[in-house]
């Protein structure tokens, strides 16, 4: 690892709570202004954060305060990892690893609505992970390397030779990213039929820390898919960017314009797409190798 790496990864983790933050308030204004809203401040996020850093904390027991801990280090890693320039299956796995605190937290405090939302979020992780997996593997195809390093060093845009695999992930982000309708395990949405359900026993600096999680979560997701568009030439981070704020907004539309499903549809529809697109973009692949 170079010193380059290292500054790499250190910069997103002071500046990941930031840029996640004001994403997340831009999410919420976005979808106010879509329903005729005023809404919040653009840092509102940043004050509920607050706000729970400074109530009291209700443990139910030692154990859930460990994964949620836990639960934040993994996520911190991740990305540092993926920004520093390391290995992507290691990111993913690392990534992985980080969802299993969570819902081990949820699983540790034995409320109904917490075991709920934590058997949805299992079926979620069943539905997300395969395309995670295949996007590793289709940057490898596109640039012979799995080191997000060699990848940005790429003279042709992985978007250009894996568009099935970008449309698979940037579907698969809605599940990822919990948004409407793929929301089952827990939701913002107060009109849903379970709201915080895998967050429900989870309150003061516990539920402040994995609101500052799912910020980092979101600057890692946000990078992945600028990594489709970046390559050696400095313009390409330009459509990096412009990607990223199309998709950041596609998946905030699509949040506010479609209503929960259920499990079974989730499912199908899932696989489907990650089948038909990913599945595809891939057999192409490997007959034109």
């Amino acid at each position: 690892m170079t010193v380059g790496m290292i500054i790499k990864a250190i910069l997103y983790i002071l500046l990941a709570p930031f840029i996640g933050g004001l994403l997340s308030g831009t999410d919420r204004v976005f979808a106010a202004r879509m329903q005729g809203r005023q809404g919040p401040p653009l840092i509102q996020p940043f004050y509920d954060v607050n706000k729970l850093l400074h109530k009291q904390t209700t443990v139910v027991n030692s154990i859930q305060v460990l994964f949620v801990t836990v639960y934040l280090i993994f996520t911190v890693f991740t990305g540092a990892l993926f920004f520093g320039g390391g290995d992507m299956l290691l990111v993913f796995f690392a990534l992985s690893m980080s969802e299993v605190m969570l819902v081990l937290a949820a699983f540790s405090t034995n409320g109904p609505y917490s075991i709920m939302g934590a058997q949805r979020e299992l079926l979620q992780m069943m539905c997300y992970e395969p395309m995670t997996l295949l996007v590793a593997i289709g940057f490898y195809y596109a640039n012979g390397s799995f080191m997000v390093e060699d990848l940005i060093k790429s003279d042709l845009p992985a978007i250009a030779q894996i568009p099935g695999f970008f449309i698979g992930f940037v579907f698969i982000l809605i599940i990822k990213l919990r948004k409407s309708p793929f929301d089952l395990s827990t939701s913002h949405h107060m009109h849903q039929e379970m709201v915080k359900g895998l967050t429900t026993d989870l309150s003061g600096r516990n539920l402040a820390l994995v609101e500052i999680a799912e910020w980092y979560d979101l600057v890692l997701m946000m990078g992945i898919v600028g990594m489709f568009f970046i390559t050696s030439n400095p313009i390409s981070r330009v459509w990096a960017i412009l990607a990223i704020i199309v998709v950041f907004f596609l998946e905030t539309l699509i949040d506010n314009l479609f209503p929960r499903v259920k499990y079974k549809t989730m499912i199908i529809v899932t696989w489907s797409v990650i089948l038909v697109f990913a599945g595809t973009n891939l057999l192409i692949l490997n007959v034109l190798k």
